[in-house]
């Protein structure tokens, strides 16, 4: 071990991790301990206090109703996630909250839940369910492999590039083509599966940048990624 430690903070793990996200967590903290790293793993739910020490930021899906129940708590901390997010510090987030880190999420019902507006996106809620495995192909990461699972449909401003081109699947909404958001180091996406088991190198990506921010440097030996690889050939292959 380095005798150095990274701090990963889940967002309400009590309403939004319904679809496996605390996957992400368990793969982002095993290759921290395999790049000799110490992590300490907290969880933030309603009503807690914010911790001052954290690395990395993850959240993920719900349904409409908690997103409901988190949403005032979620407002009253997004000046310290704005805050984070300019200091560079890397944050994934997974459809329920990748939406209210935008603007707003507009259910079909016509009900608006106000997001924190970190991401310069907009969420309308349609009749359509969007469901199935999705391959999308970005710059940066290669082929991200994933699944989504949801009626949101998502529309990117300015102020965000997306994370990638859609390959197979729906992504963002029915019309551009694109998937998931990315500002600074946070990512946006609707890929649940968990995400990062199947995709390396997003998994690196957040742990470079968290590493870097707190240490300067991140110096790493290559992981073994075999079965990995394998489970991404056989997940490609799937229909939609």
């Amino acid at each position: 071990m380095t005798g150095r430690s990274i701090t990963i903070l889940q967002l309400y793990p009590l309403d939004m991790n319904i679809y496996g996200d605390y996957g992400n967590v368990l793969v982002l903290k095993r290759r921290l301990q395999w790049y000799g790293y110490e992590v300490n793993v907290l969880a933030y739910n309603v009503g807690d206090s914010f911790p001052d020490d954290v690395d990395i930021i993850i959240g993920g899906g719900g349904q409409d109703s908690g997103q409901v129940k988190i949403q005032a708590d979620l407002m009253s901390i997004g000046p310290r996630l704005k805050q984070l997010a300019d200091q560079n510090v890397p944050m994934l987030v997974i459809c329920g909250l990748y939406q209210l880190f935008g603007k707003f999420f507009k259910t079909a019902d016509g009900e608006v839940i106000q997001g924190i507006g970190l991401l310069d996106i907009e969420t309308y809620g349609k009749s359509e369910r969007l469901i199935g495995n999705v391959i999308v192909t970005s710059e940066q990461f290669g082929d991200i492999i994933g699944y989504e699972n949801h009626s949101g449909q998502t529309y990117l401003g300015d102020d965000v590039k997306p994370l990638g081109e859609i390959q197979l699947g729906a992504g963002n909404n029915t019309e551009s083509n694109t998937e998931g958001a990315r500002y600074n180091n946070v990512i946006g996406s609707y890929l649940h599966g968990s995400i990062l088991p199947k995709n390396p190198k997003l998994a690196d990506f957040l742990i470079d940048r968290a590493v870097t921010n707190k240490y300067g440097v991140f110096y790493s030996e290559p992981i073994g990624d075999n079965f990995v690889n394998e489970a991404r050939k056989i997940a490609s292959k799937r229909p939609r």
